[in-house]
């Protein structure tokens, strides 16, 4: 057997030696049970020292790749390798991606970065970002941000609890993965019909039974059969965006006390609504006695902060908190401290009217622009609060051919049939416009029309 090995580059000779007998043995250029060199025949071929050679066999011996007999040398090992990635010998195609760029991006997700309080932030950051707050925070979130959620959610829902029954997430699903594990898999959870796909996603993997609730007019309907938990945007339904009516809201504070029920409020969207005066939240007609309440900080100020919040009835404090005093914190505690002050300066609240001015002039400008460029047979649903309207399409523009059309002129809008459960009977495009300037809704919005013409 003859061994070519390079010595090129820094490594050292024995790993040189070690890494080429192993590629050889990979791309089976050495068989099975083929005995290799004896150490003193290789070190005189290579010019290099017998212990090289043996630090080297010793290694792949070690690995797995050689086996020794006793008085007869070293020998391939025999194993199949279908399960290696061996090296390619060609260049990878890069990712598909649609040709044409995407000029405006109706995302339902996105806010306006712009209008971030970028100088203030920066303040609290110099003020929060030093050693003695670089440990975790305690796994229900920082004391001073969960007292300061506590009193903003008495001031602007009306919901009155305690620090101690607020805990702090870094988003719905996480928060929704918490409960899931706290009430366990034999829990049957009814869900919005349509309902946010993301719920429905973490639902799945935690494997509660799900019951699709459908939705009407006023929001999420009673439900007729065995549900332990229902999870409901009672706010800003998502994705139709119905509000849903106080007559509503009374019959499932009912239903959930009838049947010993807790209701998941998602008070989605509650801080943006833009006709009618706000109407009270579940938690702030039950004061927390079957209402689980999320709320988050992601549409006011900025998605990748990654801050929300839940607040857990008094009845479950005690025993959520028993069940979960082996977890961390995964949000960073300066995070949690900064947003602590600014709630707590008035910063939040300043922040908070300014979005609201922002968003209802963007909305303005989106309702406008479809007026202008859309005939009467496209429907606008869910319009009175919220960062993104459903329009319903016409019968001869089906959904597929809307995103395709769309995409081609370099628009994304996004699908509403996702969001369902089962069948969805018409055809709905979800519209978002948080993400965009009045200039960009009023071009983009022209140019879907020209393309769904």
């Amino acid at each position: 057997m003859e061994l070519s090995i390079s010595f090129s580059g820094n490594s050292p000779k024995y790993v040189k030696i070690y890494e080429e007998i192993k590629q050889a043995i990979l791309m089976k250029k050495l068989s099975a049970h083929e005995q290799l060199p004896s150490k003193r025949m290789l070190a005189n071929t290579l010019g290099v020292s017998i212990h090289t050679i043996k630090e080297a066999y010793e290694q792949l011996l070690a690995e797995g790749y050689i086996y020794s007999k006793e008085r007869s040398g070293y020998f391939i090992a025999s194993f199949e390798f279908e399960w290696l990635q061996l090296p390619r010998k060609y260049k990878a195609s890069p990712l598909q991606t649609n040709s044409n760029t995407i000029k405006f991006d109706f995302h339902n997700g996105h806010v306006d970065k712009d209008a971030f309080p970028f100088s203030t932030w920066h303040k609290l950051i110099k003020k929060h970002f030093n050693a003695s707050n670089l440990s975790t925070s305690p796994w229900q979130g920082e004391a001073t941000l969960r007292e300061e959620i506590a009193q903003y959610v008495g001031r602007s829902r009306g919901v009155i609890c305690e620090a101690s029954q607020v805990f702090v997430y870094s988003g719905t699903q996480t928060q929704l993965q918490a409960l899931c594990h706290f009430f366990g898999q034999q829990t049957h959870v009814g869900l919005e019909e349509p309902g946010f796909k993301r719920v429905r996603s973490t639902l799945h993997q935690c494997g509660l039974p799900i019951h699709a609730i459908p939705v009407d007019n006023s929001g999420i309907t009673v439900p007729t059969e065995t549900v332990h938990m229902l999870y409901t945007t009672p706010a800003h339904q998502f994705p139709l965006g119905m509000v849903m009516s106080i007559e509503r809201r009374a019959d499932l504070l009912q239903w959930a006390t009838s049947n010993e029920a807790f209701i998941i409020e998602d008070d989605y969207d509650s801080e943006f609504r833009y006709k009618g005066l706000p109407i009270p939240s579940l938690a702030k007609m039950d004061q927390l006695q079957r209402v689980i309440y999320f709320g988050t900080f992601s549409k006011i100020l900025i998605s990748s902060l990654r801050i929300s919040y839940m607040i857990l009835p008094t009845s479950l404090v005690e025993a959520f908190t028993l069940f979960n005093l082996e977890q961390k914190s995964a949000v960073s505690k300066v995070d949690q401290l900064i947003l602590a002050d600014f709630i707590e300066q008035g910063l939040f609240e300043k922040h908070l009217a300014k979005m609201r001015t922002i968003y209802r002039k963007k909305q303005q400008a989106l309702l406008t622009a479809i007026g202008t460029y859309f005939s009467e047979e496209f429907q606008v649903i869910g319009e009175k609060s919220g960062l993104h309207i459903i329009l319903k399409l016409p019968k001869r523009l089906s959904e597929y051919e809307g995103l395709q059309r769309a995409q081609l002129a370099g628009i994304n809008v996004y699908p509403c049939s996702t969001s369902f459960l089962h069948a969805c009977e018409n055809d709905m495009i979800i519209i978002g416009y948080g993400g965009l300037n009045i200039q960009q809704i009023e071009e983009g919005i022209a140019l879907l029309a020209e393309a769904w013409q």
